[in-house]
């Protein structure tokens, strides 16, 4: 069966790919977990898409033969009738809303000029700027709260929902902090059958773009099966696609716009739904009179494969806003692309409107996924922050004190003695000579002030719904009248209210710290466990796949993020490479060309002379690889220690840094340089490509550094790739002790010996160490014709328990015994290499 697949793959397929998209497809079918890692130039993403979707094709015709018929005894054939008849109304179905939508295709066609240049369908509201200019509005009522009596907080105010913005202040960057309120939902012109979707999950916007081009390269006929009935029409039908995106992509108020800052947004925006008189709200949001243009928003989304940026010229063309009536698709899709925040956050999707049960996820550049989830429920606040808000807080109160009542005036109390505690604690810690960083039992943080009595739940609760922060950073921008000033940053009580938090979260998934910096002191909430956050996806969606190009080690996602899946329900693919076996070298190398032993363990690397003799291997290798080399450090503070001690001379000669310039020209990566990556990029790409230029050109980066992840080192960018040491994270951190204690802790509670718990936290931390290095060597070797060297510095590589957490196409192609040759032959080996692919 899965031999004859025609998955309607654009190209044909490697066997990889075939591999890969039968895989899926049976991860799919069998309603599985799946990991899979498919290097990059091997076609992932067309691999994903024609792999899903060739699956969910097949599942609606075999949904639409699903018959139940009444009775266990009716005859063959009254089931076939009703079969048949099943099937006539799935196709006149299917030709009603294909020929609908190529009705709207061929009108794009015709008036494309017209459209791009012409009037919106629905005359638009002039936003006449801030409410603060209006003369005849009381415009300090904006500021004050709504009285908030409800003896019940835990049911809220009447009508009130909760606010959906008040979350994660990380993922107010991808627009979690949306105020997706209900009441902007609004009914359908006609039901939509729920069908089975496809959730598409990457971590940028550009990514997902670049999905969404790989989309339209695919064509799915309409039907395909022998059946008479599904015979009459093979035509290709479109896949209906949408995009989801944040309001400063899709954001069609000019004045909203204008403003830059994801934060200035998203607060204008919110600003401008509130507003009390028409002529002050955002005209573009939908509402009940204007819910035709929401239904041609719809259709003419789904028509044709839009990108973020074409919904936001349909909505500009139509006169409606794209980020709010986007919503008003999801139904009708088969395939939704979103970021990672939007798929990731639970109180993100119910905003949405997405609900996952029985749909497909899958998650590309998953390799960072744990990070990812941990990113967004980790919070830190500086105490800069915390007096911030206090001084806007005090401020209000002066204002507005005599018109708080009940409730309200009860809340606020606590908010300020919460605020309170917290600063009180940090400047004690601040105060006293303690150590840079350190654990934090946040109980000690909540004695002061009685914030300890305070019943969080109901204050987050009442700071949602009453939206306290925002009133209080509105009213500080007007009584300052320095709106420019706040759109930097975050409002200081909107990141004190994201905190606050965390003060909920159990004990046992996560841990705070404090660490102080350049005179402030921070006060960190540190998520260790992912399982929980991602639990409730694996649980609704009929398959999970997480995808990505270099996914080894896998033993983490098993036991970090999937321990309650049960093995049989979990299948895992590494993917070879589309590239021949003699298109790559991968070497370990154990000792430097004066034959020292390459050891870059935190106790050795700092000796002079692995130092220099780590640059007369560079150098070595340098002149053996033509073109570009990109060598990756552990750090970018051991990297300006090389460097500074390559440039000095030693007894009149040439330094080695000299030395270097000699075989190539030296390029490197500078933390502290304002000059952004794609300069650097630009300038090391120009030496490359000179015609002048005969050497070549030399990268120095840095391991988990701007240049080590997303890019394409291809071709003559990266015929050789180099790996200096293992980038271990910083073991004595408090935040690494925190995770690797919780690793061992998890192990014992699983009944593990204490000699196991060790060892599976050692596993832990080699694997993150591994997952960094193995994205370095990924940015070599892009397509099927490239070819590059891989060599690997340290004595370590050479251990059978480094090498099997490599990517399986560099494991294919480490060189036997390399750590055993000579540098004479290490180098002649190169050589040979490089001569023979020219």
């Amino acid at each position: 069966m899965a031999s004859s697949r025609n998955f309607h793959h654009p190209y044909r397929p490697y066997d990889i790919q075939l591999d890969f998209m039968n895989a899926l497809y049976d991860c799919i079918e069998q309603r599985k977990v799946g990991i899979f890692e498919s290097p990059t130039g091997t076609g992932k993403s067309l691999s994903l898409i024609c792999g899903s979707l060739t699956w969910l094709r097949d599942h609606q015709l075999a949904d639409v033969n699903n018959v139940d018929v009444e009775g266990e005894d009716e005859p063959a054939w009254v089931v076939e009738h009703a079969r048949n008849t099943r099937r006539a109304e799935f196709i006149e179905r299917k030709k009603i809303l294909q020929t609908k939508l190529q009705k709207i295709r061929e009108k794009e066609a015709r008036q494309r000029k017209q459209y791009e240049t012409g009037e919106p369908l629905s005359k638009r509201m002039r936003i006449n700027g801030n409410p603060a200019d209006k003369k005849d509005i009381d415009v300090e009522s904006d500021f004050l709260l709504a009285d908030y009596e409800s003896g019940d907080e835990l049911n809220g105010l009447p009508g009130a929902s909760v606010d959906k913005d008040a979350m994660s202040g990380k993922s107010l960057e991808f627009a979690i902090k949306l105020g997706l309120a209900s009441e902007n939902k609004t009914e359908e012109e006609e039901e939509i059958d729920e069908q089975v979707k496809i959730y598409f999950c990457s971590r940028t916007h550009s990514q997902l773009t670049q999905f969404t081009n790989e989309v339209r390269r695919v064509k799915i006929p309409l039907t395909e099966t022998k059946d008479s009935l599904l015979a009459e029409d093979e035509s290709v039908e479109e896949i209906k696609h949408l995009s989801l995106a944040s309001r400063k992509n899709l954001c069609i108020n000019k004045d909203v716009r204008r403003l830059h800052s994801t934060t200035a947004i998203n607060e204008r925006c919110l600003e401008l739904q509130q507003s009390k008189t028409a002529n002050t709200r955002c005209s573009f949001l939908p509402n009940k009179e204007n819910q035709t243009l929401v239904h041609q928003f719809r259709d003419y989304t789904i028509a044709k494969i839009r990108d973020i940026e074409d919904l936001g010229r349909l909505g500009d063309k139509l006169g409606i806003c794209p980020y709010y009536a986007s919503r008003a698709t999801i139904k009708s899709s088969e395939i939704i692309t979103l970021p990672y925040p939007l798929l990731l956050q639970k109180s993100a999707r119910e905003a949405l409107g997405i609900c996952l049960k029985d749909h497909v996820v899958v998650v590309d550049e998953a390799h960072n996924l744990m990070d990812a989830i941990v990113g967004i429920y980790s919070e830190q606040i500086e105490l800069s922050q915390l007096l911030k808000a206090r001084t806007q807080l005090t401020a209000y109160l002066l204002k507005f004190r005599a018109r708080l009542k009940g409730k309200n005036r009860v809340y606020v109390a606590q908010t300020v003695r919460l605020v309170d505690s917290l600063i009180s604690y940090l400047q004690g810690i601040a105060s006293i000579n303690k150590a840079a960083e350190g654990a934090v039992k946040i109980s000690d943080a909540l004695l002061g002030k009685g914030a300890d009595q305070i019943n969080l739940y109901k204050l987050i609760r009442y700071l949602q719904e009453s939206k306290l922060a925002r009133k209080v950073d509105h009213y500080t921008v007007f009584s300052e009248e320095s709106e420019t000033k706040q759109q930097s940053s975050t409002p200081a009580l909107t990141q004190c209210q994201s905190f606050f938090q965390t003060l909920t979260y159990s004990s046992k998934d996560g841990r705070f710290f404090y660490s102080k910096d350049n005179g402030d002191v921070q006060l960190k909430y540190l998520l260790l466990d992912p399982t929980e956050h991602f639990k409730d996806i694996v649980e609704d969606a009929r398959a999970v796949i997480l995808a990505g190009g270099t996914m080894s080690p896998m033993e983490d996602y098993k036991q970090h993020l999937f321990p309650y899946v049960s093995p049989e329900q979990l299948m895992t693919l590494s993917c070879g490479h589309v590239i021949p076996a003699e298109n790559l070298i991968a070497m370990p190398l154990s000792k430097t060309c004066s034959g020292l032993e390459l050891d870059f363990t935190y106790d050795k690397r700092n000796d002079p002379r692995m130092i220099a003799g780590l640059g007369q291997t560079i150098i070595g290798l340098a002149s053996a690889v033509p073109d570009g080399v990109v060598v990756f450090f552990p750090s970018y503070a051991y990297l300006e220690q090389v460097i500074s001690h390559w440039e000095k001379k030693q007894d009149n000669k040439q330094s080695i840094f000299e030395q270097l310039e000699r075989h190539k020209t030296v390029i490197y990566e500078d933390k502290s340089q304002t000059t952004a990556t794609d300069d650097t990029l630009e300038r090391y790409s120009a030496v490359i490509h000179s015609s002048s230029n005969t050497r070549g050109a030399i990268l120095l980066s840095v391991v988990g550094g701007k240049l080590s992840e997303g890019i394409n080192f291809s071709d003559s960018l990266g015929r050789g790739v180099i790996v200096v040491g293992l980038p271990f994270p910083n073991i004595q951190s408090a935040e690494w002790k925190a995770k690797l204690e919780y690793v061992e802790q998890q192990a014992l509670s699983r009944g593990e010996p204490a000699t196991q718990a060790k060892t599976a936290s050692r596993t832990f931390y080699e694997n993150a160490c591994m997952r960094a290095v193995n994205q370095c060597i990924g940015r070599a070797i892009r397509h099927r014709n490239d070819y590059a060297g891989i060599f690997l510095l340290d004595k370590r590589y050479a251990t059978p328990r480094i090498q099997t957490k490599l990517p399986g196409w560099i494991q294919k192609g480490l060189v036997n015994g390399a750590s055993d040759l000579s540098f004479a032959e290490v180098e002649q080996r190169v050589r040979s290499f490089f001569v023979a692919k020219h």
